[in-house]
């Protein structure tokens, strides 16, 4: 089976949409990167998803809907959850809250946990194919499990081909790194996974600064995994210059083959970063290269999302 890849017309939306419907599974962009979806009350549908990325069954998934009054028909929002929606959605965040006893999600979700994670994306094509569908979707990053994750509808195809059903293809993603993962529990509220807003941002409108609740070993959220979003080729951070064996991702004055941003744009960065990452891979193989050197990025902003991202890509994978 060849992955079609659908146009954002009319057809492309009835034709996702009716995947959905039958259980099947649908890629699609986000502001963020591309997501794998899948109808989130059918428990097949949703199984579908950890067997064509690859993915562990202990790593829970995120859950899309339109809007804030449909992610409460499922889940309990508390003061400062509320707050957030309503500051940030649609947007790159992401709130994991309690489950409701009556929620009828497929419990391949939650990976057996008792919260589950909420986001409301703001991309037209996203928000088109909700609202055709007219329904929560599950969907995590659109790329098999622990590999670089994707921001067009080629590197989706690249990695998924024959795994999935279609691609609804919406060009490049803007904002280039997963949503933030926020969790609101005992009147406090902890960063699960940097992302696309900055936790400064988040902690203005809080009012007080974000604890951490980081387990790789015992993920309560996407993402939080050890190694994940890693190149084939091993990847090295803080690099000031390459080795013979290594292709250079340069930032700011230190220059590369590729630059995630010459003018040490960290926003320009952060979009850029994956897609960099996808032609760094390919790239070096051309050039005779084994590895690959990602320039210093600065601790602060979206830089934190970005350094994130990198650690956990330079890990070995298992």
């Amino acid at each position: 089976m060849d992955t079609k890849i659908l146009k954002t017309n009319s057809d492309g939306y009835d034709t996702a949409s009716k995947i959905l419907q039958s259980g099947g599974l649908v890629a699609f962009p986000t502001e963020t990167v591309y997501g794998l979806g899948a109808d989130a009350l059918n428990n097949n549908a949703v199984s579908k998803i950890y067997a064509a990325k690859k993915r562990p069954t202990f790593n829970p998934l995120i859950v899309h809907v339109l809007n804030l009054e449909t992610a409460q028909k499922f889940a309990i929002f508390d003061e400062d959850s509320l707050l957030l929606a309503n500051k940030f959605w649609p947007g790159p965040l992401t709130i994991v809250a309690p489950i409701k006893a009556d929620a009828n999600l497929s419990k391949l979700i939650t990976a057996g946990l008792e919260t589950v994670a909420f986001r409301v994306p703001s991309h037209p094509v996203a928000r088109k194919l909700l609202k055709e569908f007219d329904g929560p979707v599950a969907a995590p990053s659109a790329n098999p499990s622990g590999s670089i994750s994707s921001t067009n509808a080629i590197h989706v195809k690249n990695g998924l081909n024959g795994r999935i059903q279609a691609i609804l293809n919406g060009g490049k993603c803007n904002v280039g790194l997963e949503s933030t993962i926020i969790l609101s529990k005992s009147g406090e509220c902890s960063i699960l996974r940097s992302g696309g807003i900055p936790e400064s941002e988040i902690e203005k409108v809080l009012g007080y600064k974000l604890s951490s609740s980081k387990n790789p070993d015992s993920p309560i959220a996407p993402g939080q995994l050890s190694s994940h979003y890693a190149p084939n080729a091993k990847l090295r951070m803080n690099a000031e210059k390459a080795y013979d064996d290594e292709y250079m991702i340069g930032f700011g004055d230190v220059v590369g083959q590729l630059n995630l941003s010459s003018q040490g744009d960290l926003t320009e960065a952060a979009t850029n970063l994956f897609s960099f990452l996808h032609m760094a891979d390919e790239d070096a193989i051309t050039l005779g290269k084994t590895k690959i050197a990602v320039a210093p990025i600065p601790m602060n902003d979206l830089g934190i999302a970005i350094n994130d991202r990198l650690k956990r890509a330079s890990t070995p994978k298992d």
